[in-house]
């Protein structure tokens, strides 16, 4: 009996010392108020931000629409998302959703410390300030684009994705389609009053980069209104590409018509453009698709020779085409070339359908395009508006491919992705994927089902 009160006591000893030793400071993190102390700190938390931005997204609309082929030499990439047969475990559809929340978390962190700060009335108030503002529209952009990978439809009603606006531990249910573009909307709308309009720096977001993303968000909306005002704005402000620039916007030789792009440097960046050619082994991973090749006049069409490169010697089982578009860089950095978020040519052709949608008199920003893009063009006219919207999604899919737009483009009006045969040559029978089948919507990470008793699966999973 005395030994069992004695080794009771000891216990009761080592648990109150494990209590002292609990409360201590840890010393392998650093609180917000020491890590976030003036605009410098801050400065550091946004990069922070920008550095988990990439090429995922338009890397998942490549590999689930119609716009890239999967080659036979292609034995490392993934196949499951190019046949369409991805359920919630494959991380090739499901990765982008952790790291679009990582980097909402980030910001709203940097966020929050910005709020505890005292800087009003100091050097370092209007830096600050901006700083809010760019993190105001990285956020509205980050749930914006998970809403375009994750809703189960672009209308009201349907399932969009939790908006989150502080740092927390939880189970957020998901917002509807409507209620998340609100919450964008109003984060763009506070972050152009915090951006200054003689800040022009277009590796990070400007004034200009705000109003091409309302212009973005209005056509998901169908705010055909906004989407004119929006569009027009950034049309005033940044001219598209001339004929002689064009070839060099993909280069990073210029960036003319860009309003805001992501800055790629040195090996610590992840290439785009070994997405597609891999240049250890020189595999292909991802080919252009002949649908569309078939769309671009290869004699007078500049996005054939700027996107597009055909090599008769690669012979046998190998793609002779090849996606041109991201294999800029420098000869030592092949692949690696600043990622394009918002051009010029994306919002003529955002107004184009929205005035498709209203007057009818989209065809002007058609002849725009099409005159900057193909020597001796020769302008067109449509006789119905069914006619106008075809035109405008065919020239969605020669201007914009591997940008990120196509396989959201489709699902924007309910349409079916249809491949020719021979871009399913090696797809195991994937040629058409329509709205009713699953997986034409992508599906939230099963992780996050199991974890989350407040969240639902995108139907039919």
């Amino acid at each position: 009996m005395k030994n069992i009160i004695y080794i009771t006591l000891i216990s009761f000893s080592l648990l109150a010392a494990s209590c002292t030793k609990l409360d201590l400071v840890p010393t392998d993190t650093i609180s917000p108020d020491k890590a976030f102390r003036n605009a410098g700190d801050i400065n550091m938390g946004v990069i922070g931000v920008y550095a988990l931005l990439g090429s995922t997204i338009s890397n998942l609309s490549s590999m689930v629409s119609d716009e890239a082929t999967f080659p036979v030499e292609n034995n490392v990439g993934n196949n499951d998302a190019f046949r369409w047969l991805y359920t919630a475990a494959n991380g090739s559809v499901t990765s982008f959703y952790a790291e679009g929340y990582q980097a909402i978390d980030r910001g709203n962190r940097v966020l929050a410390a910005i709020d505890k700060l005292s800087y009003t009335g100091t050097a370092d108030e209007a830096l600050i300030t901006r700083y809010k503002g760019e993190l105001l529209a990285l956020r509205a952009y980050m749930h914006f684009e998970l809403l375009r990978a994750y809703a189960s439809a672009y209308e009201n009603g349907a399932l969009g994705i939790p908006y989150m606006v502080k740092s927390e531990i939880g189970f957020p249910a998901r917002n509807s389609f409507e209620e998340v573009i609100t919450k964008v909307k109003a984060d763009i709308s506070s972050a152009k009053t915090l951006i200054p309009a003689n800040f022009t720096d277009k590796t990070r977001f400007t004034k200009t980069a705000a109003t091409a993303l309302q212009a973005r968000v209005a056509l998901y909306e169908k705010n055909w209104s906004e989407a004119i005002s929006y569009a027009t704005e950034v049309i005033n402000a940044i001219p598209l590409a001339t004929k002689i620039q064009f070839p060099g916007l993909w280069t990073d030789a210029n960036d003319s018509e860009v309003s805001w792009k992501l800055k790629r440097v040195g090996t610590t960046d992840s290439r785009v453009g070994d997405f597609y050619y891999r240049q250890t082994g020189g595999i292909v991973l991802y080919a252009p698709s002949f649908k569309l090749i078939n769309t671009l006049d290869t004699a007078r069409d500049l996005r054939y020779t700027a996107y597009i490169r055909y090599d008769a010697t690669r012979t046998g089982t190998k793609s002779k085409y090849l996606v041109k578009k991201f294999i800029g860089g420098s000869a030592s950095e092949p692949g690696l070339t600043d990622i394009k978020i918002f051009r010029t040519a994306e919002m003529y052709l955002i107004r184009a359908e929205a005035l498709a949608e209203t007057t009818g008199d989209a065809v002007a920003d058609l002849n725009t395009i099409g005159n900057a893009r193909i020597n001796n063009y020769t302008a067109v006219s449509y006789s119905s508006k069914a006619q106008i919207i075809d035109a405008i999604y065919k020239e969605r899919l020669k201007e914009l491919a591997f940008e990120g737009h196509r396989f959201f483009d489709l699902k924007r009006r309910n349409l079916n992705i249809e491949r020719l045969p021979e871009d399913a040559a090696n797809a195991s029978g994937a040629v058409l994927l329509t709205p009713a089948q699953a997986q034409y919507n992508l599906p939230l990470p099963a992780q996050e089902i199991y974890v989350n008793k407040n969240t639902v699966q995108n139907p039919k999973y």
